[in-house]
């Protein structure tokens, strides 16, 4: 059923006005509350409470709730519990969301109402909603759930308070609090919700590795660079990758401590990378069988940096565009391939030179196509070991490279291996290449 029909049957169920009430649907959809439970929100709105199933909620142990599960009774130990404001219904509205556990399982919520909601709280929630998330159960906890707190807490094997590593966080955690030192921090101006909105972004790294961060409301202790402590962060997916965001409701502190942040990389087959779905620092190896169009020498918009074509930016229109070096390479080992992004730095040391000299070989060639060519002549058929930052979507998988130098293994020793493994049936991680979306 379509959401206008939706809105339809709710509007001559209520006596209310239609657009209103699809005005309403499409605000909770787009903030993935799914449209059985939006309908039933929005019938307890206006004082209908048939899309309730009748009935009081069943109490459940948190392991035992599924996605199917409408609304549910449950106590459990608030583990984390942290503030973000969003956009809702055309204002900001301010939630809490966390994550509630007892001793057979842990279950993410949002709070819509302010329930006074502090890590290491037992509660009780009284017809808490379920919604599907991510293929799980989350809870919500809205104006027609009744929350009381346990005085005798309960005991639980679970840690209170959302510390963690960076190797810890996966896209989707609220509320965590981790200690960092930051490697890369630049101010910046976006378009954001309200206009234009100043946002520092960059790379955090602690001792189990590195991930990009984007400051709401910039704060000092990170722009200056020291080691911090940011609590109540949530992380979200970019290009494929955890992101750590640090809101105004985040509290960032410095912290009088040395962080030596992880060297190591996690080497992988391009195949497994790829399934993946996405990992911010990998390394692969394999062959460069192809430099795709669109390397060598390029012209970007001066406005947004993006690649333009004919002097035409897909936003800005006509520009003058800036001259700049690059390389899209397919690199592909037998278990898959990806397409490898190279910088201009990267590509002046395989193309052997500045982009003055690009510039300037096109010249007289009267044709930039001869930048490519020779980083084509150079690179196809050799191995490489690469470095960077791995996203896949629907157009296929990017590694943004940081590090790309000709591998040093010896290619008749790695054949004898594959070859070993093939003929004693130990093949693990060798993937057909129609299995790989590349």
């Amino acid at each position: 059923m379509e959401l206008d029909d939706h809105a339809e049957d709710l509007a001559s169920d209520l006596g209310v006005d239609k657009e209103e009430v699809k005005s309403d649907l499409q605000n909770l959809v787009e903030y993935s509350v799914p449209i059985d439970e939006a309908t039933q929100s929005l019938r307890r709105k206006h004082g209908d409470g048939s899309g309730g199933g009748g009935g009081a909620p069943s109490s459940k142990n948190i392991g035992e709730i599924t996605p199917d599960d409408g609304n549910v009774t449950v106590t459990g130990v608030v583990l984390t519990a942290g503030k973000r404001s969003i956009r809702y219904q055309g204002s900001d509205h301010v939630i809490v969301e966390g994550e509630l556990a007892d001793d057979t399982g842990t279950i993410d919520y949002t709070a819509w109402e302010d329930f006074g909601l502090s890590a290491g709280d037992t509660i009780t929630a009284g017809n808490a909603g379920v919604r599907e998330w991510d293929g799980e159960p989350e809870l919500n906890l809205g104006e027609s759930t009744s929350l009381s707190f346990v005085d005798d807490p309960l005991e639980i094997d679970a840690t209170i308070g959302g510390n963690a590593t960076l190797a810890d966080l996966q896209t989707g955690d609220r509320a965590v609090s981790v200690e960092v030192a930051v490697v890369e921090c630049e101010r910046r101006t976006i378009d954001g919700r309200d206009g234009e909105t100043e946002i520092l972004s960059g790379v955090v790294g602690d001792e189990s590795g590195r991930l990009p961060f984007t400051n709401w409301d910039p704060a000092p202790e990170i722009e200056e660079g020291g080691p911090v402590r940011i609590e109540n962060a949530y992380v979200q997916e970019f290009r494929g990758v955890p992101e750590v965001n640090v809101s105004e409701f985040s509290t960032v502190t410095a912290i009088d401590r040395e962080i030596d942040v992880g060297a190591d990389t996690t080497s992988m087959d391009v195949g497994e990378a790829v399934r993946t779905g996405g990992i911010y620092d990998v390394e692969v190896a394999g062959n460069v069988i192809e430099v795709r169009d669109g390397s060598g020498l390029i012209q970007r918009c001066p406005e947004c940096y993006r690649v333009i074509q004919k002097g035409q930016c897909r936003t800005h229109g006509d520009v003058d565009g800036i001259d700049d070096l690059r390389v899209k390479a397919i690199l592909d080992d037998g278990t898959g391939s990806v397409t490898v992004v190279l910088d201009d730095e990267i590509t002046e040391d395989i193309y052997g030179g500045t982009l003055d000299d690009a510039l300037e070989q096109a010249r007289e060639a009267m044709d930039q196509s001869v930048v490519a060519d020779t980083i084509r002549d150079n690179i196809v058929g050799h191995e490489y070991t690469v470095r960077g930052h791995l996203s896949v979507d629907e157009y296929g998988a990017n590694l943004d490279a940081e590090q790309f130098g000709e591998s040093d293994d010896d290619p008749q020793a790695r054949a004898s291996t594959f070859l070993s493994a093939i003929e004693s049936g130990t093949d693990d991680g060798i993937v057909a290449d129609e299995e790989v979306d590349a």
